[in-house]
């Protein structure tokens, strides 16, 4: 599932209109890159919850046959077979909607998702996250899931320096191939205080179990009115007395989440790109235009 109902408050007055969710990066929307992900890992039953004001992600992945008998009319057939891709993911992927409901906090979504889910374990991605790796992010936490029957989350190496920006897991024992098994998170420590070199960064498969923590801090929140509902915190819980793992994910992450970091991820898959790659670099070699306005025919 993807949780997709945040406002991306970071990233105002661009999302001010627009779900973050649907920014560019390269020549797709953020969230497209992580439904891709998770239908070339084999993912057939992909949720999306989402808020008022995303109804664009829905257009984005909905079929429009009058676009495409149009743009095949005008004789653009690489245009029209690009809208008829889009809406193929969401149907490989059968992607479905739901509203979310609850406290605010990133474990609300999830909870919301899980109603559907028959208490089977559920893969979960933010759609903050594109990431570039030979073996997809999304399959390398199935097989780490299913190489150890408990809950799993993405981890990347990470600058101690960065620790307050991540939650940092207490690595109990290093199992080889990046299975690390962990007994906690410590959220946002400081450098000194982080437990370990790692980041969890935008990746879990959950258990039955785990979803057991979010709705009791969901009783409680109904209780008190205070506080957030946070994914970590039920990892965190479960984690006091059953076996957690980490895996640390094989590839390249970019953030788009704050506007530092999605200008990196712009960047970089532009220079990745065959046509755009070699123009940036030119343009960085010389960010004076080659080509400059005559002064007399501009007069």
């Amino acid at each position: 599932m993807i949780p997709a109902a945040g406002m991306g408050s970071r990233l105002l007055p661009l999302t001010k209109a627009t779900p973050k969710e649907m920014l560019p990066v390269g020549d797709k929307p953020v969230i497209e890159h992580t439904v891709r992900e998770l239908v070339s890992s084999g993912i057939t039953d992909i949720t999306i919850v989402v808020s008022g004001g995303k109804s664009l992600i829905q257009d984005h992945f909905r079929p429009d046959p009058t676009l495409v008998a149009r743009l095949r009319g005008d004789g653009k057939q690489e245009y029209a077979d690009a809208v008829e891709e889009v809406a193929e993911l969401a149907r490989l992927g059968h992607i479905t909607y739901l509203d979310q409901h609850g406290p605010y906090g990133n474990g609300t979504p999830v909870l919301n998702a899980y109603r559907d889910a028959r208490d089977e374990p559920t893969l979960v991605l933010w759609p903050d996250d594109v990431f570039v790796a030979e073996v997809p992010r999304a399959q390398q936490l199935v097989s780490a899931f299913e190489r150890t029957g408990h809950p799993v989350l993405a981890l990347m190496p990470m600058d101690r320096e960065e620790s307050r920006r991540y939650g940092v897991p207490r690595v109990a024992e290093d199992l080889a191939d990046g299975l690390l098994r962990i007994s906690g998170l410590v959220e946002k420590p400081k450098p000194e205080d982080a437990p370990s070199a790692y980041a969890a960064i935008g990746g879990y498969v959950v258990t039955p179990d785990v979803v057991a923590q979010l709705r009791a801090q969901t009783e409680r929140w109904f209780t008190h009115r205070t506080g957030e509902i946070y994914l970590t915190d039920a990892i965190n819980a479960h984690a006091a007395d059953h076996p957690v793992y980490g895996q640390v994910i094989q590839g390249r992450w970019y953030d788009t989440g704050n506007p530092a970091d999605y200008l990196v991820a712009q960047f970089a898959s532009a220079l990745a790109h065959p046509e755009y790659g070699p123009l940036l670099r030119r343009l960085a070699a010389d960010p004076v235009p080659s080509v400059r306005p005559d002064a007399e025919s501009a007069g």
